[in-house]
Parts: structure tokens; C-alpha cells; sequence
């Protein structure tokens, strides 16, 4: 391995930079603009500008026996993610990674009405935002199948942690949905992501996909109901579903509509990963423990 690459270096970006760092390899960034990218120097993440939205910038970088992550978000509109396509046509024309591990999200199943879903399950975006997803995944498989390259795709739900957590919300009383109809959900604590995409870096094989998701099986009221709790916070009002039509956000009723639990076995039986939270209880008392 050459070093590691990272595309779209925020929050969980800066987290597993930070892991490679303590294991002495060498990291660099994609950044847009070097100057506005301190925390990164402060870390000793290397900087490379570029920009994604613009194609021509991105075909000097230097991914060849890298490992690359890709955690940039794709547009906010559309049904396709034209920065992945222009990523893959440009950035990967004349370069071949080690291994490219993608950040995706488990939106791509769509609505199972709160079945289990596994890794082999179709893929039924209900969302653009999914579909976008879909494109970008659609995109690397498309390349990797034609340079033999190697993509390992993370199939991610909701990620928790220090300073992600719902508490303005819960404190300006934004109603729930009634526990008796509120959705299974999934979700994975930032930090048990970051050692996952370790993980996937290391024992990745060219076309795995996993389900990351934590042990919990709780749904999204509960996951309300559980921040107040250990917040010390009163719990949020609860509607109906009927009723939050006409009080929630479009964005917040879209997931509402989406139901599914996310099987993991082969996350821990093929990345060998064994969760540092694997409940949602001890995710949130270490959020506590952390602001206080």
C-alpha cells in the first residue's frame, strides 16, 4: 500500500485519518481550498486541492496502489451523482488504487416494512436522494470491472455520536411518532465507522458489500426517547403518523416511510469487527461522558 487517500475529509473522514496516522502511514485529503483546511494540518493529513464539481482539477491526483476512501456526498439534486462519474471518468481514468472503499447508505433498499435485509437484497431506491447513491455505487462497479480493480461498498443508516445527536430538537419538544407506529430503524456510532472503514481498508476484497449497522434494535422513537433519557431532557410529544403529515418536515417523513433492519453477520464474521457500541445505550452515555 502507498498511503491512503481521502475523498471528502470531514467529520468520519478526520476519524479514520486519524487511525491511519497512529499506525504510521502516510494520509492525504482532497480539499477545495488548502487554506481553509487547519484542522486537517493540525492532524498531519496531507492537503491536494481539488474539487469534484470540477473535472479537470481532479486528473493529476496520485491514487495509484493507494488505499482511497470516498466519503463526499453526492449533489443534493438529481437522480444521479455526476461527482462520483466525474471522479471515476477522471481521477481513476489512468489510476488503480489498492483498494477504493465507498461510504454508501442502506437508503438503497428502500422500504422493507421492517424486514431484515441482507447484503444480497434488491436494490429499491424510494428516494433521488437513494437513487443518487445507487448511481455512485453503479458508477465504481463500472470501473472496478473494467480495470480489475478492487471497491468495497459500506451500506451505512443513521450515524450518532458528539455533536450528531438530536438534543435542539428534543429540546424545542419537536413531536415523535406514537412508539406503536414509528419505524424499525438502524444506526452505527461515528466511531464504531471509523474502525469499519479501518477494517474495510485492510480485509476489503474487490466486491464485498456490508451492512454497517450497530446491535441495536430499536426504532426511531425509541432512539428519541433514549437521547432525552440519558440527557436528562423530558421526552418528545407523540403524534400519529396521519398527523405528522401536516407537522414534520418533508425530509423527516421521507424516512419515516422507509422500514428495515439491517443484517451484519458478514461484517463480523469477514471484516473481523467487534463493535466498541454495540447498544445503543453505551453510545449515548459515552456522547454524555464526552460533553461533559
Amino acid at each position: 500500500m502507498n498511503g491512503i487517500f481521502i475523498i471528502g475529509c470531514g467529520g468520519l473522514g478526520r476519524k479514520v485519518a486519524a487511525l491511519w496516522l497512529e499506525k504510521g502511514e502516510r494520509v492525504s485529503a482532497l480539499v477545495r481550498n488548502p487554506s481553509h483546511a487547519q484542522e486537517l494540518k493540525a492532524l498531519g493529513v496531507e492537503q491536494v486541492e481539488g474539487d469534484l464539481d470540477r473535472p479537470d482539477s481532479l486528473q493529476d491526483l496520485s491514487l495509484n496502489e493507494k488505499l482511497v476512501y470516498y466519503f463526499a456526498p453526492p449533489p443534493s439534486t438529481g437522480m444521479e451523482d455526476s461527482r462520483m462519474k466525474a471522479f471515476c471518468s477522471a481521477a481513476l481514468a489512468h489510476q488503480k488504487p489498492e483498494r477504493l472503499v465507498y461510504v454508501s447508505t442502506s437508503g438503497v433498499y428502500g422500504n422493507r416494512n421492517g424486514a431484515w435485509v441482507d447484503e444480497n437484497a434488491t436494490l429499491e431506491p424510494a428516494t433521488d436522494r437513494a437513487l443518487r447513491r445507487v448511481s455512485a455505487e453503479q458508477a465504481l462497479r463500472a470501473w472496478e470491472k473494467e480495470n480489475n480493480g478492487a471497491v468495497i461498498v459500506l451500506r451505512v443508516p443513521g450515524i450518532y455520536g458528539p455533536g450528531r445527536l438530536p438534543l435542539e430538537r428534543i429540546r424545542k419538544a419537536v413531536p415523535v411518532i406514537a412508539e406503536n407506529e414509528s419505524p424499525a430503524s438502524n444506526r452505527i456510532h461515528i466511531d464504531d465507522l471509523a474502525q469499519i472503514c479501518l477494517a474495510a481498508g485492510q480485509r476489503g476484497q474487490a466486491g464485498d458489500i456490508f451492512n454497517v449497522a450497530d446491535r441495536s434494535d430499536a426504532s426511531m422513537t425509541d432512539y428519541f426517547n433514549a437521547v432525552a433519557d440519558v440527557f436528562n431532557l423530558p421526552r418528545p410529544p407523540q403524534i400519529s403518523l396521519k398527523q405528522a403529515e401536516s407537522v414534520l418536515s418533508p425530509e423527516m417523513l421521507s424516512y419515516l416511510r422507509e422500514s428495515r433492519r439491517l443484517e451484519t453477520t458478514r461484517l463480523h464474521r469477514e471484516l473481523q469487527v467487534s463493535l466498541r457500541y454495540p447498544d445503543l445505550l453505551s453510545g449515548l452515555n459515552a456522547c454524555r461522558e464526552q460533553s461533559e
